[in-house]
């Protein structure tokens, strides 16, 4: 029979075995008739199917694999079977029988499951050998399918149309020619069209799908699966049901792709587009089966909240231009034509405000339709004034928050970074080193690469956006240059999650005040944030800083955002005992003073200190000594004179510092000697400093360093040869140092010295013979001129040596909105 055909004589013996026992007692187990009569059903299918393949004596068929289990399901089942013919009624007590039953139940699934699978493998046989196709299939599956539908409401054949894509839209034409360019090629693919929820995805999909050219490739092969939060089995099945397969009841995942692979891998089927749309993260084995068993007429369009980045490049679908977003409110704002009575200059300023998002402009618009002026009045000056339009619209707010609820088990710490994010002022770029010394100091991620990698996993979930100065990202773990966008809508989607607890027990309070206009509960003392480990405020620039007090027995983090000349550290800061990150940004044009500085002296656990924008000048004339503080970074402030000031002890005012990032401070003109006064530094970044033309010639005294960097310090000349004392350090970095027309003759000297990145160090001519003592030397970065360099004697010599090559790309858009 069919079943020893492809599954071997020990299974055609066994389904003999059970179907001899189910028709023996089937008329005497009165307890289980019904059961056993739907289970004799499902065996005759099998038969039905025999006698199908019969008619084909000449051909041989594939074995299959993975069936061992139906097998030893099947002698499992041929024992149930003859214990329930000996079953009597009055001894049977009210535990026995369900179990009984439902024993029954699994097996005819399982059976049901193996019939279907058997029967695209059959099918699959016979057209790989020619036969006419449409009759054999036909026969076969309208036989089976004839009976079922008599017997089982829930199994059934038939084809679901597509989904009709909403009859108005707007900004998806670019995005429909695209994908259909590649769906239209002769080669197997795999599209992933992702975004935000609500950005017109799945409307996307439903236009590919609509479009008269696809429909004349893939004719009734276009099968459309919404996905979602369904497994992976029930996935298969609604494939199953609209191919007009029976649907059985998969029970393994394994079973289940196995009839997904039968049904892709059938010879000479025509082209298929499978469309599964909203795919969530949890289905990326469907997406690894299906990549893995693809043909070159298979196209998959997947549409996600995720990338998915292993299956190709993603197609982003963002926000919409102006004149979409206008055309698209106009349209959901007036069922009708009322354009004489739309306020052109309303209707402008709500489209700014939701900043492109297509579901956002829907969502207002219908909120405002057949509204009077005066309601549309309202809305705008409620959204002006800050109230976000998530705190009255739960459909958008339900849609943007699922994307969360998602990382909700698997990644809660990737949901905690989300929401940190909002720390930082809107249609800001957030440094990613900024972030890196948040998530250490709350999460305990001691490794920057931790950090980046879950801002890549966030950018994977189009949750933010990870972009850098060339769009390239560094070989050598520099994230100076790393920066992190985002939608309002999603800063507008953090704090609301933030506002879910009362002040008191919030972990984050993120303040935006503008004006001097306080919270009231802040004013009025109430609501102490006992339990807040993160607080941000962020102040315009017409704010004058008159801080009320707050006690924060708990903060760890405070990140501090204003635009103004001059700047008061918070009297309250002297209180947070706990505190271990500062972060002091200013967002103005000129560097600000800082004035309370010496209040961080009273801070006991203050390891990481960030400051952005400010004159250090104004910091450096207060003494203190900061025992725990273990890094310092300076991104565009005024160090010069600070560093020139011969009163100031370093080592005194910081004796435990290991870490010290200096960048785009372009009044640095000399590092002063003092500062190799910090015995304990690990590492040292001097970047883009472009007036930077020398170093003290004391630095072999930094013996602990372990990483140098001098990227883009493009006046320095040379480095000095006490640089040879360094013999822990493991990373020296002078890439983009254009002056630079030597290295140090005893370079050699650093032995422990593993990695030199020296791209468009273009004056660089040669290198010392030293160089062939750096015996742990394993890579180094460079551009094609200075690849030159280590021909001979240094690469025959150094046979370890990995040489990267790398183009730089220069490109400061990147600083726009910083």
């Amino acid at each position: 029979m069919a079943l020893a055909a492809v599954g071997g004589a020990a299974l055609g013996a066994v389904f003999g075995t059970l179907l001899d026992g189910v028709v023996a007692v089937t008329s005497k187990a009165i307890m289980f008739k019904s059961h056993l009569r739907d289970l004799k059903f499902t065996l005759d299918s099998f038969q039905q199917v025999d006698e199908d393949v019969g008619q084909h004596p000449n051909i041989v068929f594939r074995p299959m694999q993975g069936l061992e289990r139906f097998r030893i399901q099947m002698e499992k089942g041929a024992q149930l079977v003859d214990k329930c013919s000996k079953v009597r009624p009055w001894k049977l007590n009210a535990f026995k029988k369900p179990m009984y039953t439902s024993k029954l139940v699994a097996l005819n699934a399982s059976l049901n499951t193996l019939l279907s699978v058997l029967t695209v493998h059959i099918i699959s046989d016979l057209r790989a050998r020619m036969i006419n196709v449409e009759t054999t299939l036909n026969h076969i599956d309208a036989n089976i399918v004839a009976q079922y539908q008599n017997q089982y409401q829930n199994q059934i054949r038939g084809w679901c149309a597509i989904p009709e894509p909403p009859p108005f839209t707007v900004g998806l034409d670019v995005r429909v020619r695209e994908l259909k360019m590649e769906l239209l090629r002769d080669e197997a693919s795999m599209l992933v069209v992702t975004g935000l929820g609500g950005c017109g995805k799945t409307t996307l999909a439903q236009m590919i799908c609509k479009d008269q050219k696809v429909k004349e490739k893939f004719k009734d092969y276009i099968f459309f699966i919404t996905v979602s939060k369904k497994s992976n089995c029930l996935v298969v099945q609604e494939l199953c049901r609209k191919t007009g397969s029976l649907v059985p009841s998969f029970q393994e995942e394994a079973i289940a792709f196995n009839w997904l692979q039968e049904f892709l891998n059938i010879p000479e089927q025509d082209p298929i587009l499978l469309v599964l749309d909203d795919v969530y993260p949890d289905s990326d084995s469907l997406l690894d089966k299906l990549d893995e068993v693809k043909r070159p007429n298979h196209n998959i369009l997947v549409t996600s909240r995720v990338q998915f980045p292993r299956f190709g490049p993603a197609y982003p679908l963002g926000t919409l231009e102006q004149g979409d977003a206008m055309t698209l409110f106009r349209h959901s704002a007036s069922w009708t034509d009322r354009s004489s009575h739309i306020l052109d200059n309303l209707v402008e300023q709500i489209v700014q405000l939701c900043k492109g998002f297509p579901l956002a402009i829907t969502t207002i618009g219908r909120s405002v339709c057949e509204q009077p002026t005066e309601i549309w009045e309202k809305r705008v000056a409620e959204l002006s004034k800050g109230s976000s339009i998530l705190d009255s619209e739960d459909y958008l707010l339900a849609c943007l928050k699922s994307s969360l609820d998602a990382l909700d088990e698997r990644m809660p710490i990737i949901k905690e970074c989300f929401i940190d994010l909002a720390s930082f002022p809107e249609d800001r770029s957030i440094p990613a080193v900024a972030l890196i010394d948040m998530w250490a100091e709350l999460y305990g991620l001691d490794e920057d690469f931790w950090s980046i990698a879950n801002i890549h996993e966030l950018t994977n979930r189009n949750l933010a956006n990870l972009v850098t100065r060339n769009g390239k990202m560094e070989l050598d773990s520099y994230y100076n240059e790393h920066f992190v966008t985002q939608h309002d809508m999603l800063r507008n989607l953090a704090i609301h999650q933030t506002g879910q607890d009362i002040i008191g027990q919030r972990k984050r309070l993120i303040i935006d005040i503008c004006d001097d206009n306080l919270p009231n509960w802040w004013k009025e003392h109430k609501n102490k944030p006992k339990k807040t480990r993160l607080l941000s405020i962020s102040t315009d620039g017409s704010s004058s800083a008159k801080w009320h007090n707050m006690h924060l027995p708990k903060a760890e983090v405070l990140v501090l955002n204003f635009q103004t000349e001059n700047y008061v550290l918070p009297k309250f800061v002297k209180r947070m005992s706990k505190l271990k990150v500062l972060i002091v940004t200013n967002y103005g044009v000129l560097q600000a003073d800082l004035s309370n500085f010496n209040l961080l002296g009273s801070l006991p656990n203050l390891k990481r200190i960030r400051l952005e924008r400010i004159s250090i000048p104004s910091v450096s004339k207060n003494s203190m000594q900061l025992k725990s503080l273990q890094k310092i970074s300076l991104f565009m402030c005024s160090v010069g004179q600070a560093f020139s000031n011969s009163s100031i002890q370093i080592l005194e005012a910081f004796p435990n510092l290991v870490e010290l990032n200096i960048d785009y401070c372009n009044d640095l003109v000399e590092l002063p000697a003092k500062l190799c006064d910090l015995i304990r530094l690990k590492k040292l970044s001097i970047t883009n400093c472009h007036k930077l033309s020398a170093l003290p010639k004391e630095i072999g005294q930094l013996d602990n360093v372990e990483v140098l960097r001098l990227r883009s310090c493009v006046n320095l000349e040379g480095l000095p040869g006490s640089i040879k004392n360094l013999t822990r350090l493991d990373f020296l970095d002078i890439s983009n140092c254009f002056s630079m027309k030597e290295l140090p003759e005893d370079i050699g000297e650093m032995s422990g010295l593993r990695k030199i990145n020296m791209g468009q160090c273009s004056r660089l001519k040669e290198l010392p013979l030293s160089v062939l003592h750096l015996g742990k030397l394993r890579e180094v970065i460079c551009d094609d001129e200075t690849k030159e360099l280590w021909g001979e004697p240094f690469k025959p010599s150094l046979t370890n040596l990995h040489i990267t090559v790398v183009k730089e790309d220069f490109n400061l858009n990147w600083l726009h909105n910083l």
